[in-house]
């Protein structure tokens, strides 16, 4: 047993439900937790470079304790590999191992391995199981649960992809500690959101506690990522396929998505451009006359404190950045939505905002 107890989650879809367990020291025990599932037992461990050397052999190690026959599929580091071409690659690598319709899908790694993993899970041999192992605090609060498996295209991101439940989600907060401090910031971001969306009690404690989550004290990152998966798992419960509720999940994510589009997701962290995402939209809320300035500031003012930027950079102009906001998986018939908050812990979903709004507000957040 790790240093503080282990917190369970069900995420409640029926014969898709699963539990995400959040806690120290999973990973050396990742094949006990494993056993005793329908699995056969070759497992394909879906990895980066990062992650594949901080922590592959500790994964491998207690799999073959437990049985498990590994392949390794270790990718290069970024979002430029999370494509249709690394999919193809390890569809070669599983047809090539034999793995079949019970072999696991190991995804050891941040939201990319997450994603990419997934959705090779989802499509090889029309589906086989996958497991979510995610080492950053981004994924662990957010792209490891929900079963949102994509790769990105040139001409957007997410938008080849399924909706594709884990069979299990193990976050070891052990791992945050190898983090650099600009991926633990950038976690805090979807963090943060959480406590926007549906919680302003979540939202308070983050106002109180930034400063230990930042130095990333184990009990406190435990509480932060229990709180957030628990929002997460409430509202997929609720709406699974993103056709109504779950589109909460995207506070941030409408100018996000633009600006890792606009900057070919490689000059931005994901949750870097959703802050300055959040930013925009609680700004446009205060425009719309749909959130009091008070509420606006506390937000921006949290994500300054834990060294989010919260303001657009030089160089790419609002038309650019609405251009690849019309062509967003969420719009619908041509009309720009975003989640807006009315205030901290409740948001709405407002269709058909104006471009002439949204441009103005953008103008406003250059740095």
């Amino acid at each position: 047993m790790g240093l503080f107890p282990e917190e369970k989650i069900t995420v409640n879809l029926g014969e898709r439900a699963y539990e995400v367990i959040i806690g120290p020291r999973l990973l050396s025990r990742l094949g006990h937790f494993l056993s005793g599932r329908d699995f056969t037992p070759r497992a394909l461990l879906v990895t980066n470079t990062t992650a594949a050397r901080l922590y592959a052999p500790l994964a491998e190690k207690s799999l073959a304790r437990a049985g498990f026959e590994v392949v390794r599929a270790e990718i290069p580091d970024g979002e430029e590999h999370k494509s249709l071409a690394t999919a193809a690659e390890l569809y070669d690598l599983a047809y090539e191992h034999e793995l079949d319709r019970r072999s696991p899908v190991l995804a050891l790694g941040g939201g990319v391995v997450g994603d990419l993993a997934g959705f090779m899970a989802a499509t090889y041999l029309r589906g086989v199981p996958y497991v979510q192992l995610p080492t950053t605090l981004l994924a662990q609060v957010d792209s490891s649960v929900g079963g949102k498996v994509a790769v990105n295209h040139p001409r957007g991101k997410n938008i080849i992809g399924a909706f594709y439940q884990p069979r299990l989600v193990l976050a070891d907060v052990e791992t945050l500690k190898t983090l650099p401090p600009r991926e633990v910031r950038s976690g805090l971001a979807e963090v943060i959101k959480y406590g926007v969306i549906a919680d302003p009690l979540f939202f308070a404690w983050l106002e109180e506690n930034a400063e230990r989550l930042l130095a990333l004290e184990p009990a406190a990152l435990v509480h932060a990522v229990a709180a957030s998966v628990r929002i997460k798992a409430q509202v997929v419960e609720e709406d699974e396929r993103e056709e109504g509720r779950r589109a909460v999940l995207n506070f941030g994510h409408t100018l996000g998505h633009a600006l890792e589009a606009a900057t070919g997701y490689t000059a931005w962290r994901h949750g870097e451009a959703v802050a300055v995402g959040m930013a925009a939209a609680a700004r446009l809320a205060v425009y719309l006359g749909m959130l009091a300035e008070e509420e606006a500031a506390r937000l921006v003012d949290l994500l300054r404190r834990v060294g989010l930027p919260v303001g657009l950079p030089g160089g790419i102009s609002p038309e650019e950045l609405l251009a690849f906001m019309r062509r967003d998986k969420k719009v619908l018939s041509g009309r720009l939505t975003f989640v807006l908050p009315v205030e901290i812990g409740k948001v709405e979903i407002v269709r058909d905002v104006p471009e002439e709004a949204v441009r103005r507000v953008l103008r406003l957040c250059y740095n």
